[in-house]
């Protein structure tokens, strides 16, 4: 199998795309766990790091004592397993328990990683090709327009065809054209005419042209959907869950698990976190991939790990190591990918998680082309979801880690720093003997 590169170069609901993986996919759906079976041992952290394992604890600690967070979760591993762990602070602002290292939380965007795997095995197996118009297996697509021109004081636009149509590759990269709300003033102001109500979009720009962060990967799971035949919570249960013994991940959290899920907290302006009510996790029956599954950080590691290992994991084929290094590679030839400038400040800050102008993006990963010192290798792959949850797989040296909290708005800058803080004490142990 072969993957050439990308040369360089409805109703409401319908026209600004399905919006339930809303920056970054907020809060559209639950996690399961349920009576699934026991998660699969994983190796335990080596006695010889108790040294660095002090000093990342110290870093989350004091995070909470600083209100930078009110609860944090933080995993690294390597291709043998975990070499760190920690969980700080509570779960919400009662503080009645501490948080506990599996405590659930809703991972957002960072579904579109596992939407984009799932595409791919589809590819893997013949039923889908990248570069052909992805509406043969998603008609919707067919419908949709291009924003020509935009007047948002009057209300008035002009839509047009698009000069080529989308491909899965294009959705796979954020080059298809679609936007969010939060990502594009355009799309934040825009309200179609009645006649327009089925049109599909409306496109940023011509597939292919540019990069924008939107809705393209909540395509990708309706075209999942279409193409295997089931829903996606089943599709991603059957295919990538289970195999990777990801039983603390889904869509739907079950009754017996609410008491582990984490209340977000809002940032106010003096610097204050405010929790919301603990309340149930509400069932969904309708799952997008763009955003709205629950995960922890145990069950996120075991893909990362996954991914790490070329595919693999305890002796499971979720990928092929051929198809791992495509998707890890950069598909969008010269387009700067990664930034964002927020059109609704209360759900995101702006983002600029690489050096300006030198990031790109993968098959559903964002890719830095330069290495950080003390941080990530060049190649390194990343993506967060909107409360504050961050991970990076750095193929390069073997490391990878997520750290999970439930902050709004986006981008939240103490977390931020809190982020590289644990990135860059995990590093420091890198050549510490085990």
């Amino acid at each position: 199998m072969r993957i050439p590169p990308q040369a360089p170069g409805l109703s409401r609901r319908r026209v600004l795309g399905v919006l339930c993986g809303l920056a970054f996919g907020a809060g559209c759906g639950t996690s399961p766990t349920g009576n699934a079976p026991a998660p699969a041992t994983i190796e335990a952290i080596p006695p010889t790091a108790s040294g660095r394992t002090a000093q990342i604890d110290a870093v989350l600690a004091s995070a909470v004592e600083r209100n930078d967070v009110v609860g944090v979760v933080a995993l690294a591993i390597d291709t043998h397993g975990v070499t760190y762990r920690g969980a700080f602070g509570t779960a919400d602002e009662a503080g009645g328990e501490p948080i506990g290292p599996d405590a659930v939380f809703r991972i957002a965007s960072r579904t579109k990683p596992v939407t984009s795997g799932a595409a791919m095995q589809l590819f893997e197996r013949g039923a889908i090709a990248l570069d052909e118009p992805a509406a043969r297996y998603l008609p919707d697509l067919a419908e949709v327009q291009v924003l020509e021109r935009f007047d948002a004081e009057r209300g008035t636009y002009e839509l047009r065809s698009p000069a080529s149509p989308i491909t899965l590759r294009q959705l796979l990269t954020h080059t298809a054209g679609f936007g969010y709300p939060f990502s594009s003033d355009t799309l934040r102001d825009f309200q179609p005419r009645p006649e327009d109500a089925d049109v599909v979009g409306p496109l940023l720009f011509d597939p292919g042209t540019s990069w924008w962060y939107g809705t393209s990967t909540d395509w990708t799971g309706r075209l999942v959907e279409a193409v295997s035949g089931q829903r996606l919570d089943e599709y991603f249960t059957d295919h990538i869950f289970d195999p990777l013994h990801m039983f603390d991940t889904g869509f739907n959290v079950p009754e017996a698990d609410w008491p582990r899920t984490v209340v977000p907290a809002q940032r106010q302006a003096d610097g204050a976190l405010v929790h919301g009510p603990r309340s149930d996790p509400a069932p969904v029956t309708a799952f997008s991939g763009g955003g709205g599954l629950w995960s922890t950080a145990a069950d996120y590691g075991r893909f990362m790990q996954m991914w790490l290992n070329g595919g693999s994991l305890d002796g499971r084929q979720v990928l092929s190591a051929e198809t791992v290094a495509a998707m890890s590679s950069n598909h969008v030839g010269a387009l700067a990918a990664g930034s964002i400038v927020s059109a609704l400040p209360d759900m995101s800050n702006d983002f600029t998680p690489t050096a300006p102008g030198r990031g790109r993006f993968g098959l559903g990963f964002l890719i830095n082309l330069d290495d950080q010192p003390g941080r990530r290798a060049a190649g390194s792959l990343a993506w967060a979801g909107i409360y504050n949850t961050y991970f990076w797989i750095d193929p390069t040296s073997g490391v990878a880690g997520v750290i999970l909290t439930q902050v709004l708005p986006f981008a939240d800058s103490r977390v931020l720093t809190v982020f590289e803080t644990f990135e860059r004490s995990v590093y420091a142990g890198v050549a510490e003997p085990r």
